[in-house]
C-alpha cells in the first residue's frame, strides 16, 4: 500500500469526492484509511448508566485506498507514488515532480 499515516491525501471518488485530508490511520490487509473529516457516520449511541442521556456521536468511517491520492507536497496536486533505492533504502517519491515523499 503506498499511501501512509500522516500523508495528505484527495479523494477522488465517492460521496466526499474532492475533499483533502490527512491518513489518520492505514489498514494495509484490507487496503482500508481512515482521512481526517472524510466519510462520517452518525452513531445513535444508548444511555449506558441511568442518569445519563442517549447521545449521536460522529464517527469516521474508512474508505478504500483506490479512492484517494496522495498530494504532493512542492505542488500541492494530487499525485501517483512510486518508489525508487536511495542510499541502499527504499523511498517513497511523487511521480508528478519525482521528490522524495516525507514519512
Amino acid at each position: 500500500m503506498r499511501i501512509k499515516k500522516g500523508d495528505t491525501v484527495l479523494v477522488i471518488a465517492g460521496k466526499d469526492k474532492g475533499k483533502k485530508g490527512k491518513v489518520l490511520t492505514a489498514i494495509p490487509k484490507e487496503s482500508l484509511i481512515v482521512v481526517e473529516g472524510v466519510n462520517k457516520l452518525k452513531k445513535h449511541q444508548r444511555a449506558t448508566r441511568g442518569g445519563q442521556k442517549g447521545q449521536i456521536v460522529e464517527k469516521t468511517m474508512p474508505i478504500h485506498v483506490s479512492n484517494a491520492m496522495v498530494i504532493d507536497q512542492s505542488s500541492g496536486k494530487p499525485t501517483r507514488v512510486g518508489r525508487k533505492v536511495v542510499g541502499g533504502k527504499m523511498v517513497r517519491i511523487s511521480k508528478k515532480s519525482g521528490n522524495e515523499l516525507s514519512n
